[in-house]
């Protein structure tokens, strides 16, 4: 123990942060790595709490008190196997996930006023170690199972219980629609947040795991579910939600005016070495342009900050609440901040303006009112407060609904809630169809990857309970006969 506790005398330090001149260049990280000794120091900061918040307050519970104090020891490859055996990929949730919401923002000694342990830069050291020093391997399966499942999504939730299926030894197959597995990771999160070869060497150990991908294959066209379910002995939908939410307001059908996710798409295939059409005649392509971002959760930060690099002209993003009620990550605005985003608080737009294409958007002034039924303070429109901000590009980041999942995949059935997710029984994690499960955002809605991951490893759990339950079963009827 004498090597932690050490919060009262040495300060909080996170990974240096490039200047802000050099990271608005690129679209690498914008955190340096750890040196060993200073994650050795951070870590010996933890208190070692009697009832660990940060564990608590983490969708995983990871066990973070104990990988803290092995780091501190210099007992990394032990830190490395603690952090994933709970997570199935720290090295993403040590990069993306909103600590300050979530374990640092519940650190016992942040509350005391000796600023958080920097777990998220931990995390994501000991794991980047761990595979530049081949630590991390292909599952081993101790027994293999004749049973199959196949999973509808290579997003986090599908990658998650993938892995935990494969290491019970059953028969996985991955089936996404497009072209690279990662889901939102590879598609959605910009590349200063996540490189992509991170997700990539991840999706690669999982294939040298036994684990099957089929990519570019649309459940409704190439098979429908139930054409799908015949293949396997349960089937998981993991789809995530992709329809961007809409704004109804004139204007609406001018050209420029896109969604957040068809605009970060083509600026990440883009750097992956894709030709993207909307990108390369300039349409998706913010150089030289007045882009205004609407909306304040992390989509609309990538999206802000995603337009700097692109060397924009300007870039504005309108909010109809103040910063503090802001949905997204404190850290990622202060990030957007730093490199030049001129963030309009309390601000909405009511027209978009233009001929054939937009050329402004009208914005009325918000105050806040009485809280909603949520606990937030709703946003009232100031009459009279009209104001004219110029746009050669629009993106619209008002967040995610489920796609219309029984139609598209050809299974009317399929009972859904009136939000469009997929209806579970919240024990099983299955649907109404018999072996069918869903899990993560197509069942609770656009939210965190680590609470993908965590929806993963249960479904995978319930899974494994059904295929043995259905073969106890079995077993039953023959010993009957």
């Amino acid at each position: 123990m004498n090597k932690m506790l050490k919060f009262t005398d040495l300060r909080q330090e996170g990974p240096i942060k490039r200047s802000t001149k050099t990271r608005k260049k690129d679209f690498n990280e914008i955190y340096d790595e750890f040196i060993k000794d200073k994650a050795k120091e951070q870590s010996s900061r933890c208190s070692q709490c009697g009832v660990p918040f940060c564990q608590v307050h983490c969708p995983l519970h990871n066990n973070i008190p104990d990988w803290l104090k092995l780091t501190a020891e210099g007992r990394l490859k032990e830190a490395y196997e603690l952090s994933q055996s709970t997570n199935n990929m720290p090295e993403v949730c040590g990069r993306i996930c909103p600590q300050d919401r979530l374990c640092e923002g519940n650190c016992v000694i942040e509350q005391s006023g000796h600023g958080t342990v920097t777990i998220g830069s931990v995390e994501k050291y000991i794991t980047d170690a761990a595979w530049e020093n081949g630590w991390v391997k292909p599952v081993k399966v101790e027994q293999e199972l004749k049973q199959s499942i196949g999973i509808i999504g290579a997003g986090p939730a599908g990658l998650a219980t993938a892995e935990e299926l494969r290491k019970f030894g059953y028969q996985v197959t991955i089936y996404d629609r497009y072209d690279r597995a990662g889901g939102l990771l590879i598609y959605g999160i910009p590349n200063f947040k996540l490189e992509k070869n991170v997700v990539e060497r991840r999706t690669e150990i999982l294939k040298k795991s036994g684990i099957k991908f089929v990519q570019n294959f649309e459940v409704g066209k190439n098979k429908s579910l139930k054409e799908l379910k015949k293949d396997h002995d349960a089937i998981l939908i993991a789809t995530g939600v992709y329809k961007s939410r809409e704004i109804d307001i004139p204007g609406s059908n001018l050209k420029n005016i896109y969604p957040a996710m068809q605009y970060l798409t083509a600026s990440n295939r883009k750097g992956l070495g894709d030709k993207v059409e909307l990108f390369d005649n300039g349409t998706l392509n913010a150089e030289g342009k007045e882009i205004v971002v609407i909306g304040g959760g992390d989509t609309a930060m990538d999206c802000v900050r995603t337009a700097i690099r692109q060397n924009a002209k300007s870039v504005k993003c309108l909010y109809r609440r103040d910063k503090v009620n802001m949905p997204g990550s404190s850290r990622e605005v202060n990030n957007a901040e730093e490199e030049g985003v001129e963030f309009k608080w309390l601000s909405s737009p009511t027209k978009f303006l233009g001929t054939e294409k937009v050329e402004g958007v009208e914005v009325v002034k918000m105050i806040l009112g009485q809280e909603d039924s949520s606990g937030r303070k709703k946003p009232v429109v100031q009459s009279g407060t009209e104001s004219i901000i110029k746009a050669d590009l629009v993106i619209k980041s008002l967040g995610f609904d489920p796609e219309n999942i029984p139609t598209l995949f050809g299974e009317k059935e399929l009972s859904v809630t009136r939000w469009g997710t997929i209806n579970i029984d919240l024990k099983t994690m299955q649907t109404n169809i018999e072996g069918v499960f869903a899990a993560g955002d197509i069942v609770r809605g656009a939210s965190l990857v680590v609470w993908a991951i965590r929806d993963g490893r249960d479904a995978a759990e319930q899974i494994d309970k059904f295929l043995k339950n259905k073969i106890g079963k079995a077993n039953q009827k023959i010993k009957a006969a």
